[in-house]
C-alpha cells in the first residue's frame, strides 16, 4: 500500500471514529440544553454524574445489550418490556438508548396512537396483542394496556365498569403471557412535582422540543394529584410476583438510563452466543465490467 493511500486510509478511518462520537454528542445535546437553561434546576435526590463516566457506562452496558440480543435470536426468546410514567418522565430517552445500537429486526418500540374507533370496541388488549414479541424479539411499550389505569381514567376516557373490567382482568392476563413463554418487565419513570415542571418549562422554551407538548400533556400536569391517586392503585392492584413493577427514580435522566439499563439485563438468563470470525471476501474483478456514468442533474447538490 503507498504512503498516498495508507495516509487516505486513516484520514478515512479517523472520519467514521468522528462520525460516531458527534452521533453520542448529538444524542446529549439536549440534556446540554438543559443544564444551561435559564429557569432554576429543582434539587435532585442523587448527584450528578460525569460526562465520561456516563458514556463509560452506557457503552460498556450496551454492549450486554447486543450480548443480550444474540441470546435473543439464538433462543428465540420472547421478551416485552412496559415502559410508564408521567409526561417527561425520561421512558423515550431510555428506550432510544436501549435501541441505540440493535437491529431493529429484534429489538422494535410499540408506541400505540390513541385507539381508532373500531379499536374502541374491540377487546380492550386485542390492539396491544398484535404487537406482542414472537420468538427471537424484544418489543419496548413506549406506554402499554396500562394507559387505562392512567390516561384513560384520569381524563374520563373510560368509566367506572371498564376500569374495573381492566383491573380485574389484567392479572390474568400478564399471567397468561408469562406462561406463554414471554419475559415480561414493567418499568414506572417516577419524577418529582418540581422536576417535571421543569422539564416541561424546557420543552416551552425550546422550539426544538415543543412538538414534544400536546395539549393532553398540559392537562396532566393541572392534575398531578390525580394521576398520584391513580398510579397509586394501579401499583396496589397489578403488582403481581409474575410480573412485579420496578419503579427507576428519574429525576436525573443520565441516572435513570444506566439504572434501568442494568436492571434490564439482570432479569434475562442471558449469556454470550460464541461467533464466528468475520472475513471480508476479496472483491471479484470483471475485466468486461464498465459502469455506466450517470447525468450530473441527479446528484444531490453539494451544499455542505
Amino acid at each position: 500500500m503507498s504512503k498516498q493511500n495508507y495516509e487516505r486510509d486513516l484520514d478515512r478511518l479517523r472520519e467514521e471514529v468522528l462520525d460516531s462520537i458527534d452521533e453520542e454528542f448529538e444524542i446529549e445535546l439536549e440534556e446540554a440544553v438543559d443544564e444551561r437553561a435559564e429557569h432554576p434546576r429543582p434539587e435532585v435526590r442523587q448527584g450528578p454524574i460525569s460526562r465520561r463516566v456516563y458514556f463509560r457506562e452506557l457503552v460498556r452496558l450496551q454492549r450486554e445489550l447486543i450480548k443480550l440480543q444474540d441470546w435473543v435470536v439464538e433462543h428465540k426468546a420472547k421478551i416485552a418490556v412496559l415502559f410508564e410514567g408521567r409526561d417527561a418522565a425520561g421512558k423515550g430517552g431510555t428506550i432510544k438508548r436501549i435501541t441505540q445500537r440493535l437491529n431493529p429486526r429484534v429489538c422494535r418500540v410499540a408506541a400505540l396512537p390513541a385507539p381508532s374507533k373500531r379499536e374502541q370496541s374491540q377487546w380492550y388488549f386485542q390492539r396491544y396483542v398484535s404487537h406482542l414479541p414472537a420468538g427471537g424479539e424484544m418489543v419496548l411499550f413506549d406506554r402499554s394496556w396500562y394507559n387505562r389505569a392512567g390516561v384513560e381514567r384520569v381524563m374520563g376516557f373510560c368509566n367506572e365498569r371498564q376500569l374495573e373490567e381492566f383491573f380485574r382482568t389484567v392479572p390474568d392476563f400478564e399471567r397468561m403471557l408469562v406462561r406463554s413463554g414471554i419475559y415480561l418487565i414493567k418499568y414506572w419513570f417516577s419524577i418529582t412535582d418540581e422536576e417535571q415542571q421543569f422539564r416541561f418549562q424546557c420543552r416551552i422554551d425550546d422550539p426544538l422540543k415543543q412538538w414534544k407538548l400536546s395539549p393532553m400533556d398540559l392537562e396532566s400536569r393541572r392534575r398531578w394529584e390525580q394521576y398520584t391517586l391513580a398510579k397509586e392503585e394501579m401499583f396496589q392492584r397489578t403488582n403481581i410476583a409474575e410480573a412485579p413493577w420496578w419503579i427507576v427514580e428519574a429525576d436525573y435522566k443520565k441516572r435513570a438510563r444506566l439504572n434501568c439499563i442494568h436492571h434490564l439485563l439482570q432479569q434475562i438468563p442471558y449469556t454470550e452466543v460464541p461467533r464466528e470470525p468475520i472475513e471480508l471476501p476479496p472483491r471479484e474483478h470483471d475485466e468486461d465490467y464498465q459502469r455506466t456514468p450517470l447525468p450530473a442533474e441527479v446528484f444531490v447538490p453539494t451544499v455542505y
